[in-house]
């Protein structure tokens, strides 16, 4: 256990925490837990103070605080996912959400961005509408530059240190799932995805699911959740470097309709401790070829 650790941060960006001392293969995500709301996009929406907030991943970045103290660094966006969610490629737009037209290299075809899901989002919680009018291409471009890019540039240097240092790098990358509102519906407490097998080595996955399974949790693998932009685009286990997406059930650490956390928090991080303690004692092949560019891989 690691007693002390020191942070980074570009203001309203990010912020790096490190441990006093990297001794783990690993590096810890949270892309999704930011609470700095821009003025002008509190503005911009349609939606009130709480109600904007339902896509937030909240507290994720406390749960997995865990990983500095035990010797992995963790980076965390400090930005909303409602205002650019960076677990998307950097272009995934809705042309509707634009009142002018977009360029050709913007992926206006994705799936993710037809159902409001897009690297600009237009929706959040249940289908709710977050802009009252339509969007400049120019604003997008702005939130892009001036946070997902230096995101993903902060994250690459952190698991190609990690390769580097250990020849194999596991990034973590933690997020939050809501209860579902159908009644009947069985909810999973864990979903880990690791692209059906294809981004991670298989060990890796089912130690993570081990542990939280000893832990009274209901796991699930890859379904709903295989993994988002960060799991597959960093995920080259022929290279040494591995990715697993953590989706944690908000029941568990928060009160979903306050937003408030609870006790159960301190226990979800407990858990994922162990889950990091043990994938760190993997005996994984090294990887001896030089770290790829991640972010021209894809």
């Amino acid at each position: 256990m690691h007693d002390t650790a020191w942070s980074e941060r570009i203001p309203g960006v990010l912020e790096i925490v490190h441990p006093d001392l990297h001794t783990l293969p690993i590096v810890l995500a949270s892309p999704h837990s930011g609470c700095e709301y821009p003025a002008e996009f509190l503005s911009a929406s349609r939606l009130g103070p709480l109600a904007i907030r339902r896509s937030e991943d909240a507290y994720v970045d406390r749960i997995a605080a865990v990983g500095p103290r035990h010797g992995a660094p963790l980076i965390k966006a400090l930005f909303p996912r409602a205002y650019l969610d960076v677990n998307r490629e950097a272009y995934e737009l809705d042309p509707e959400m634009f009142d002018d037209p977009l360029p050709p290299f913007v992926n206006a075809i994705s799936p993710r961005a037809s159902i409001g899901l897009g690297t600009i989002p237009r929706i959040v919680g249940h289908d709710q509408p977050i802009y009252a009018g339509k969007l400049s291409f120019a604003d997008a471009q702005r939130r892009i530059d001036r946070l997902y890019y230096p995101y993903h540039a902060r994250l690459e240097g952190l698991v190609r240190e990690t390769r580097m240092r250990f020849g194999v790098c596991v990034l973590m990358d933690c997020h939050s799932m809501p209860t579902p509102s159908a009644a009947g519906f069985a909810r999973p407490d864990i979903v880990l995805g690791d692209g059906f097998g294809a981004t991670c080595a298989a060990e890796i996955a089912e130690t993570a699911e081990r542990i939280f399974s000893m832990s009274g949790l209901k796991v699930e693998r890859n379904r709903p959740y295989a993994g988002g932009f960060t799991t597959r685009h960093y995920g080259r286990p022929k290279v040494g470097v591995h990715t697993l997406q953590i989706e944690i059930a908000r029941c568990l650490y928060m009160d979903e309709e306050t937003l408030t956390p609870s006790t159960g928090l301190q226990r979800v991080a407990a858990v994922l401790a162990k889950v990091v303690d043990a994938v760190a004692r993997l005996e994984l092949p090294l990887a001896h070829a030089p770290t790829p560019d991640l972010r021209a891989a894809d």
